[in-house]
């Protein structure tokens, strides 16, 4: 095993997954609606508790394990989710109370991102999370840019696709979209980004107030 891939494997393994987060880990597995990885979803939570979220944003629910993850760093903050399965939603809201999290902490929204984020206030929200179809993740992020307030960040899990963007050869539309992100994002004046590759990776964006 490489260096690398030791200390890959190292920091994906020394992540210690809340009980409440494993149980609803193992509902998501179940229904079919891949989770994050331990390792994302506490990058995510420092995320969240480094900038004292407040209101916060979910594109993709699943079984609520990276609504949860966020949570566990801003247990204040409010959680919008968007979800367009309603099995999946379903799950999540169990999780959530299971989890013992204030209704009033969650609104789930069940229907299609694409028709739900333009009707949400722009300039609103300290964190958006972005992991649902990954055919229109470049889309969500633009969405994801426009609602968080100067200096809110956006989070996108999965940007490495299993590998693949880093492989020069590999050029299907989803790889491409994922490799056109991350290069425009680190190419944009009005954007700050950094991109982990722990796990399958999370590409964090923050929104520069003064763009020189």
């Amino acid at each position: 095993m490489s260096e690398r891939k030791a200390n890959a494997r190292f920091a994906q393994e020394s992540v210690v997954e809340p009980e409440h987060i494993a149980r609803a880990r193992t509902h998501a597995l179940e229904i079919g609606a891949e989770p994050i990885s331990a390792a994302v979803g506490a990058q995510a939570a420092l995320i969240a508790a480094a900038t004292g979220a407040q209101q916060m944003v979910e594109i993709g629910t699943g079984a609520g394990v990276s609504g949860l993850w966020l949570l566990h760093g801003a247990p204040r903050a409010i959680l919008t989710t968007i979800e367009k399965e309603p099995e999946h939603l379903g799950t999540a809201r169990q999780s959530f109370h299971d989890a013992k999290v204030p209704a009033a902490r969650t609104r789930l929204i069940t229907g299609r991102a694409a028709d739900v984020l333009p009707r949400m206030n722009e300039a609103s929200y300290d964190i958006v999370f972005v992991d649902a179809d990954p055919e229109n993740v470049i889309e969500y992020v633009e969405h994801g840019l426009r609602l968080v307030r100067p200096g809110g960040t956006v989070l996108v899990p999965r940007v490495l696709a299993d590998g693949r963007v880093a492989d020069p050869v590999q050029r299907d539309p989803l790889t491409t979209a994922y490799r056109s992100l991350i290069q425009e994002t680190q190419n944009s004046p009005a954007v700050l980004g950094a991109l982990s590759i722990v796990g399958e990776g999370l590409l964090q964006l923050t929104t520069i107030t003064d763009p020189a």
